[in-house]
């Protein structure tokens, strides 16, 4: 992460995304394929490579706002792992996954669902306020970007849904697996982080509520992360 922040400045926004998604591969490499944090990475250099794609195609009318946006979520991320790494505790959104990345009894759509909670549910909403401030304009501004972005995660989430269920045998309504994955919604999560967002930007002026309401989001997210991690029998 020192990496990608002492180049942020003086590399192009386009090869700031390259970064962000080298930083990806090589966590996924050093990382065994089963480890919880793996299986989440995996999911996001997924959406981080598409995103980019459709940046590259012209998708988004401002790609300067949304290649701010993008990295300045992504960077949200990657703190996470570099404070796991260095000993240090993680926001309370991401604990859950840190600690639970080895556990027997967690699947990996409960650590991809996990991940992607704590990333929408959290950072979303503060990498939104913190392109706001590097681009010095209001969140309303960045809605087009905010929701082609989120466009990009709804569309991956029934495919990853697909490809992380045990199988055609599980999905029952009485199953524990099946329960927990459909009580979670990748749009709901995401109109919250868009309300969180506007509420921030609406409390900037009042850094000590802002910061109040920024740890109970924290904490709340993490809360639901927690009950997604449950550990289920075999």
């Amino acid at each position: 992460m020192a990496q990608l922040e002492r180049f942020a400045e003086t590399r192009t926004p386009a090869s700031r995304v390259d970064d962000v998604v080298a930083r990806m591969r090589a966590l996924g490499d050093d990382w065994p394929p089963r480890d919880g944090v793996a299986v989440f990475n995996r999911v996001y250099l997924s959406v981080t490579e598409e995103v980019a794609r459709r940046i590259h195609l012209g998708a988004f009318p401002d790609a300067h706002a949304a290649i701010t946006l993008d990295v300045r979520f992504a960077e949200r991320y990657l703190r996470a792992v570099d404070a796991a790494a260095d000993g240090h505790r993680p926001p309370a959104c991401w604990r859950p996954l840190f600690q639970y990345r080895r556990h027997p009894g967690v699947r990996p759509l409960q650590f991809a669902l996990a991940g992607i909670n704590a990333h929408i549910g959290h950072d979303l909403a503060l990498a939104l306020v913190d392109s706001c401030r590097t681009l010095g304009c209001e969140p309303a501004d960045l809605e087009d970007e905010f929701d082609r972005v989120g466009d990009v995660l709804v569309s991956l989430e029934e495919r990853i849904r697909e490809e992380l269920m045990p199988g055609p045998d599980l999905l029952q309504i009485g199953d524990p697996l099946t329960h927990l994955a459909g009580a979670w919604s990748l749009e709901r999560a995401r109109d919250g982080a868009w309300a969180s967002a506007r509420t921030l930007w609406a409390l900037r002026d009042l850094p000590g509520v802002a910061q109040e309401f920024g740890e109970r989001l924290d904490g709340a997210v993490g809360l639901v992360g927690r009950i997604l991690l449950t550990p289920l029998p075999d």
